[in-house]
């Protein structure tokens, strides 16, 4: 099963995307700090991540590294309205898979559900490419 984390300090955030992508078929774990969201990836197996601005004192600048080292082949999608483009390069350069605004409304959300599906069909042709 496809395992996504949605790791965010804001409460009604991780509660409007669960409930987007349980009703979407997804296993989905949600996490309020990192340690829950280093423990999804590494002992509950999410290969796409949704993560926030912020998770607890820790930016995702910050945290996104971390959650690399868990996995390298981990697509971490940043969700997030007011990123500065320096930062926003920054998040790119560390390996980010997308960034995209906070989802409010119909079409933010047929947004981030079309970002995660892609996300999750790149890591599936990845992986055939590594058995190939």
């Amino acid at each position: 099963m496809q395992g996504l984390l949605i790791a965010d300090n804001n409460l009604d955030s991780r509660r409007q995307m669960a409930d987007l992508f349980i009703e979407a078929g997804y296993n989905v774990m949600v996490a309020n700090t990192a340690e829950a969201a280093i423990h999804g990836i590494v002992k509950k197996s999410a290969q796409v991540v949704l993560i926030g601005n912020q998770l607890e004192d820790l930016s995702a600048i910050e945290l996104v590294p971390l959650l690399k080292e868990c996995d390298r082949n981990l697509s971490i999608i940043v969700v997030g309205d007011d990123i500065p483009l320096p930062l926003a390069r920054k998040l790119r350069e560390q390996g980010i898979f997308y960034h995209a605004f906070r989802p409010e409304g119909p079409e933010a959300c047929e947004e981030i559900r079309q970002v995660v599906r892609c996300a999750f069909t790149n890591l599936t042709k990845g992986s055939q490419k590594n058995t190939q």
